[in-house]
């Protein structure tokens, strides 16, 4: 252990022993370096890892104060689910919603992107304008699908670093991970097919669903381990699945990572059933603890698991690049998005190649998920201050979503228009099910930073639900 982290460690057990109340000012960093005979940075290393604990939080040209640490919060309970295959129908009522989302005038609680000012837009513009006076003239012939071969020998290392062998001739770079998703799953099913998926679900799945003229089968999750196993087995038993797309790390919108027992019993089930896993593992760089989760893919043996993951949440959402370790499956993916959107763009291609071989990428993340930890905590406490005892909300450990559930009288979508009228947006949870489930639930987004105006709508949502 460090001496930043034995100096956090003492001043945790000074809070817990009550030496320090919630609400009061701890030493200056100044006086803490006297006091400990420790260098100003550390004692600096030692107080943000504090305030990315929640343990305390700084208050511009004020200093550090102890946080309010009783999270008495309840969780979600785990919704009934029909056992059957549904037809989706949910484009209407997701465009009108992620319409709002271009609002800047609007506190976008409801937008599923995070703070844009947490990427380090000026390194990745510098990368973008360097590789583009580097680029060859052939660059639009080379670069085709599969993409940009240096980048996804860097993606194929970063699975190796990871203990997972992936082929960088198995990876298909994408226009987002939004792509890598759809063209995985033409490539699996046909018009009428079954399609497992979580509930609540991430809407994008529903959109993919209705636009390729699927069916869901709704799965029951658990707030904190997600997909019911039991209930898969059940269902792949009694009904003609031909794929299941599941976010098995940091889900959205419950934020659930499911353990690693569960995910590899979930390939070992998939594998025997002959079934592919459609693997959306965007959030999992957007882990709060010390050590990074494997997702399923780290499991298969048999090529089941189409895994697809994006640069947009953890880097850079306008650069639009995805990618798809595909298996078996990437020839077939290549095709389809030959005939479809052709290539992801080739100039951000290279530029993220640039940019991820500078060595910047992982103390941005460490820094992402500091900050994206540290404003769930506020977001929590304000929560707990401000709304109903009633009302249920997940704490995942990672991501940047909260779900949250009201008394069953409650109509989140009359209170997602009521808020528009404040200039407040937020997700009803209608948008996350094929069954028009969860009526009385929102999603959340806690990335945004902390100020007066997103305290002002939680306060705001406080006095709607009372």
């Amino acid at each position: 252990m460090g001496r930043y982290e034995l100096l956090a460690e003492q001043i945790k057990a000074q809070i817990l022993n009550k030496i320090w109340r919630p609400g009061e000012r701890i030493p200056s960093i100044r006086q803490c370096c006297k006091t400990a005979e420790l260098s100003p940075m550390t004692v600096l290393q030692a107080y943000q890892l504090l305030e990315s604990q929640g343990w305390i939080y700084a208050r511009p040209k004020s200093g550090y104060f102890v946080s309010h640490q009783t999270l008495n919060l309840p969780e979600p309970s785990r919704q009934p689910v029909k056992l059957q295959s549904t037809q989706v129908d949910i484009n209407d009522i997701l465009f009108d919603v992620l319409q709002n989302t271009k609002d800047n005038s609007l506190v976008q609680l409801g937008s599923a992107f995070p703070d844009p000012q947490l990427f380090p837009l000026k390194a990745l513009t510098r990368s973008l304008a360097s590789s583009s006076r580097k680029m060859s003239p052939f660059s639009a012939v080379s670069n085709l699908p599969p993409g940009n071969e240096p980048l996804r020998q860097i993606i194929a290392q970063r699975y190796a670093q990871k203990g997972i062998q992936i082929n960088p001739n198995e990876i298909v770079i994408t226009s987002g991970g939004m792509e890598s998703l759809n063209l995985s799953l033409q490539a699996v099913t046909q018009p009428g097919d079954l399609v497992a998926i979580e509930s609540p679900t991430f809407y994008g799945a529903l959109q993919a669903i209705e636009r390729l003229k699927l069916k869901a089968v709704e799965i029951p999750t658990h707030p904190r381990t997600g997909v019911d196993l039991n209930v898969l087995a059940q269902s792949l038993q009694q009904l003609p699945i031909k794929a299941c797309w599941f976010m098995t790390s940091f889900q959205n919108p419950l934020g659930f990572c499911m353990s690693q027992e569960d995910k590899r019993d979930l390939v070992s089930m998939l594998s025997l059933y002959h079934v592919p896993l459609i693997e959306d593992d965007v959030y999992g760089e957007l882990y709060f603890g010390s050590k990074q989760p494997l997702p399923a893919k780290a499991y298969d043996t048999q090529s089941t698991v189409l895994h697809c993951s994006s640069f947009s949440k953890c880097l850079s959402p306008g650069f639009r690049v995805g990618w798809v370790a595909a298996g078996a499956h990437a020839e077939k993916i290549q095709r389809l998005q030959l005939m479809s959107t052709l290539s992801a763009s080739i100039p951000t291609q290279l530029a993220l190649n640039e940019y991820l071989r500078s060595g910047g990428f992982d103390a941005h993340l460490r820094r992402l998920r500091r900050t994206l930890e540290q404003r769930q905590h506020q977001m929590l406490q304000a929560i707990q201050y401000y709304l109903p005892d009633n009302v249920k909300v997940t704490q995942p450990e990672g991501g940047y979503f909260l779900w949250l559930e009201f008394a069953q009288e409650v109509d989140s979508f009359a209170l997602y228009q009521k808020f528009l009228a404040e200039k407040v947006a937020i997700a009803p949870g209608i948008l996350f099910s094929s069954q028009k489930q969860y009526t009385h639930h929102i999603r959340i987004n806690y990335a945004l930073p902390w100020n007066s105006r997103v305290e002002n709508a939680t306060a705001l949502l406080g006095r709607l639900l009372g």
